[in-house]
């Protein structure tokens, strides 16, 4: 019998951080798994078991990041009404909000790990995925759609090696994502960079934007 603690999306990427215990026959373990490590491979009959599929988490965060949050929990106070600001400060932070962080605020405020994965999957504002340095928000309501925002996105995706299921870079640089409104219709199509507002869009100016953000990124190091 194996216990196993895990943390669980379902198909709607909704978290759920759960403990399942598992019977295993070593033989039949061993044959059906010879390729995986045996941690993997118990995670898996985990998420076969459930239904659901394995969220791995990150657990080597720099100190750093512990500091920062340390911080920010001392800004609003140890108290469970201080988790909602908290992880808006910690995602603006780190432009996403680490799960390791998210169980380790859990423990200092005094509530549940289930109780805060819970209110961080309830706003969709909230991102378990690190982000780029540069986080590319294209609008596709109504206004930015009829004026084609989507060759504006494909060709987002063209020049970066993105997709629908891709969002970011390897090199962590940059992400691509798409929202309902940007509430700038009048300069339909909109794409956001970091919040900043760029009108008017096409493929030509996306190419022209990418070239001078990149151009950033080599004069920076």
């Amino acid at each position: 019998m194996i216990t196993l603690q895990v943390t669980l999306f379902d198909s709607n990427n909704k978290y759920r951080p759960i403990s399942t215990t598992v019977n295993v026959d070593s033989l039949t373990y061993y044959k059906e798994h010879t390729q995986q490590t045996r941690q993997k491979a118990i995670e898996k009959i985990c998420a076969k078991s459930t239904n659901k599929y394995i969220r791995r988490e990150p657990n080597m965060l720099d100190k750093s990041y512990y500091d920062k949050t340390d911080e920010i929990i001392e800004h609003y106070g140890r108290k469970s009404a201080s988790l909602i600001p908290t992880m808006q400060d910690i995602q603006e932070e780190f432009r996403y909000l680490p799960g390791e962080l998210l169980t380790y605020v859990a423990s200092q405020i005094g509530i549940s790990k289930a109780k805060a994965y819970s209110v961080a999957t309830f706003y969709e504002n909230f991102s378990f995925e690190a982000k780029g340095k540069y986080v590319i928000k294209v609008c596709d309501g109504t206004a930015c759609h009829v004026r084609k925002s989507t060759p504006v996105l494909e060709a987002l995706w063209k020049e970066l090696g993105l997709s629908k299921k891709k969002h970011t870079t390897d090199d962590m640089m940059f992400t691509v994502e798409t929202v309902s409104c940007l509430g700038a219709c009048g300069l339909a199509p909109v794409i956001t960079v970091n919040d900043v507002v760029h009108p008017e869009m096409n493929p030509d100016k996306v190419v022209a934007l990418l070239t001078k953000l990149k151009e950033e990124i080599a004069n920076a190091d």
